[in-house]
This record gives structure tokens, sequence and C-alpha cells, in this order.
């Protein structure tokens, strides 16, 4: 998993008018169980609405009985080499043995053999814990973890890795094929939620389009959520979301693995941190609402609200499906028939579209943005400039 930083770097773009950050209006679903608070702390801070739905839960490090039988193999029989891939799991780790009372053991062993650690982060726990690594790879890739090792030789040396809540995908198998004798160190393991609620809303909310983007923090929490989708038979549909109106955000490259086998389009900042990461979002999102010159104001259609003339204007669902259904054809009469096809749960009854109509038109405090054809529908009032670049 990758790790993620405490701040944000640089200044967002696209900032809309003073008073609203660049998330204002949007709606973001965050997976995380660990630092969850913060990232959604940081996303709200930017002006989002945060739908928290933890599609995984930690194991606490001292109650896990694998990772103390792994710890007491080890210092039954020293490895040759030690691989540190996350800096939270190895301070976990030894903490825990602290807990069991072999912390100095531990320390003892581990100060006697090589260690590889996986990144600055990694090398600033090992380093914590008063031992010294080997060497460390600036690019945090265990990819290059694996090519120095392999390059070195690892036949009949005996190797612990030190596991992230997830299986490394072919990580340990290559060692093994290269004849080490390894042993995985699970520091914590991810299991389903005890309450999956909040992940089955956040899928009816994904599904619905009432989220403009997910994030994922751990690939755990992508298949977790896959999975879930799959067991209630919504698997394809979640897929359609993710492929034409919700963005899926991942920290990094391993994250998004579970999504890519998919086939889900994701979105990651270069940097694999919680800061650039809610950056990404503060610049994608907005690049992906619609901006239409209206009755002689800018209208920026986002996922719960709109902005008219860069002031923030909540709309209701019904609303917003109703604008929606319109800025499809912006200009363009769309019936009331279409539009009452366009509301969620409204039945048969095309008043559900003039009382909706009316509420959208009060929530954007501009009624002429919107025109009304009697006795065909309604349409966008599209500027005479912009009917060229809208017309199709």
């Amino acid at each position: 998993m990758e790790d993620a930083e405490q701040q944000p770097e640089g200044e967002e773009q696209r900032r809309p008018a003073a008073g609203h950050g660049p998330l204002a209006g949007f709606t973001v679903g965050v997976t995380a169980a660990r630092r969850a608070e913060e990232l959604g702390a940081l996303l709200q801070r930017r002006g989002a609405n945060v739908v928290h739905a933890p599609a995984l839960r930690i194991v606490p490090l001292s109650d896990d009985g694998e990772l103390l039988a792994a710890t007491e193999e080890l210092l039954g029989r020293a490895p040759d080499l030690v691989v540190a891939t996350t800096a939270i799991g190895f301070r976990g780790w030894v903490e825990a043995a602290e807990g069991w009372g072999l912390g100095g053991d531990l320390l003892r062993v581990l100060g006697e053999v090589r260690i590889l650690a996986r990144g600055p982060k990694v090398k600033g726990a090992v380093r914590a814990a008063g031992l010294t690594e080997e060497w460390s790879p600036a690019s945090e890739s265990m990819a290059e973890v694996l090519d120095r090792m392999l390059a070195e030789g690892v036949d009949g040396r005996r190797v612990a890795v030190q596991l992230h809540g997830e299986p490394l995908p072919g990580f340990v198998e290559a060692l093994r094929e290269a004849g080490a004798e390894v042993v995985g160190v699970p520091v914590y393991r991810w299991m389903p939620p005890e309450d999956v609620g909040p992940v089955d809303r956040l899928l009816d909310a994904a599904l619905a389009r009432g989220v403009d983007a997910v994030t994922f923090t751990s690939a755990p929490a992508a298949a977790s959520l896959l999975s879930r989708a799959g067991e209630r038979g919504q698997l394809d549909a979640l897929l359609d979301a993710f492929a034409h109106d919700v963005l899926a955000a991942c920290v990094g490259p391993v994250t998004a693995l579970p999504l890519h086998s998919h086939g889900v389009r994701t979105a990651q900042p270069e940097r694999f941190r919680l800061g650039p990461l809610v950056q990404l979002l503060c610049q994608e999102l907005p690049a992906r609402a619609r901006a239409l010159p209206l009755a002689g104001h800018t209208v920026e259609i986002r996922g719960h609200a709109v902005l008219v003339d860069g002031a923030l204007r909540p709309v209701p669902p019904a609303g917003m499906a109703l604008l929606r259904a319109l800025s499809r054809r912006p200009g363009w009469v769309v019936s009331r028939a279409d539009l009452l096809r366009a509301l969620p749960g409204s039945g048969r009854d095309e008043h559900a579209v003039e009382t909706a109509m009316a509420r959208l038109r009060t929530a954007l405090g501009a009624p002429k943005l919107i025109q009304t054809v009697v006795k065909r529908g309604y349409r966008l009032a599209l500027d005479p400039s912009a009917d060229t670049k809208y017309a199709n």
C-alpha cells in the first residue's frame, strides 16, 4: 500500500469564486479505514461533501497471532535479509513485539541482518528503531527492490518480507523461484468491514451518480468494494459508473491494480501521498464539470450544486436530474415526458416535472436560465453566440 503524507503541496487550480473551495459542489466517497478522517478533512477543507464508507477493517497488530508466530520463527532462526515495505507496518511490528516482551530480541536480530527499506519513509522508521538499512530505492518501487535482490542472487537465502495488508503480487513468488526461503511477516491484516451498511450506501450513491469520485488508498479497499458490488449483483453497473461518470482516484499504482484488472481507468497523482491525491481531485473534478453560457450568465454544473457566475447554488437531487437532462443538448427543447423519465422515482405524472422545475429555478436564483416552451417542454437559455459550439 502506498504511504500518504500529511499535507497537500502547492495551490489548487481552477478555484471558484472567493469563499468556495475547488471541490465545492462535488461529493467524494472515501473507502479508507486508516487515516480516513485526515483524508476527509482535506477534502472538506476544499469544499467537498464526503461520504465515508470504510471498505475494510484492520486487525490490531498486538492481537494478530500470525504476526506473533512469524516473529517467533525469525527469532528462533534469523533471516539473512529483511525487506521493510511500509513505515507504519515496521513501527507496528516493533511495537507489537515490545508488547509481547520480545522487542529487545527482535531489534537484536534485525540489527545483525541486512535490511532493505522500500522508500524514504520506511527508511526513517528503520532508523527511528535504532537500526540501519543497507539500501533504499528513491522510487519507492517494490519492483526496483526485487530487481536488486534478484541481481545479487537470493538462492539459498532466508528472506523475511514485511507484508502490508495484502499479498505482494509476484514479489514473493519471484523470490521463491530464485531459490530463496521466504518468511512473510503480516504486520496487519485487512478483513471485510463488520458493518457493510456504509459500503452499500456508497455503492447505491455511485450507481445513482450521487458521488462524483471515489478515492482508494489501498488495493484491499478497491478489491473489497468490487467484491461487495459483485455480491449484490451490481458489479457491471458499478464498472459502468466508473467508465462514464464517477472518477476512480487511487493514491498509487499498487492501489489501482484491482480496478485495472476490471478495466477501470483510474486517476493517480505523481507522488503516492494523500496530499497529492486531494490536489489531483481539485484539478480533475472541476475540469469534468460542464460550463455553459446561459442568459448572460456563466453556469457550471457540478455534482450536487451549480456555480452561477461563481456563486455556489446547492440544488436538490430532482433539480440536478432535470438540469443534467437539459444540459445534454443545450438550447434544444426537452419534452416533459423525457424530463419525467430523468426524474428519480417520479412515476407517470408530468406535474412532478413542473414542481421540480419550479424548485430548480428557485435554487439557481436566476429563473431565466431555463425557458418554458409552451406545449413542448423546457430548454436552457443558451446565449446566441454559443449556438454553434453547443449545437451537437
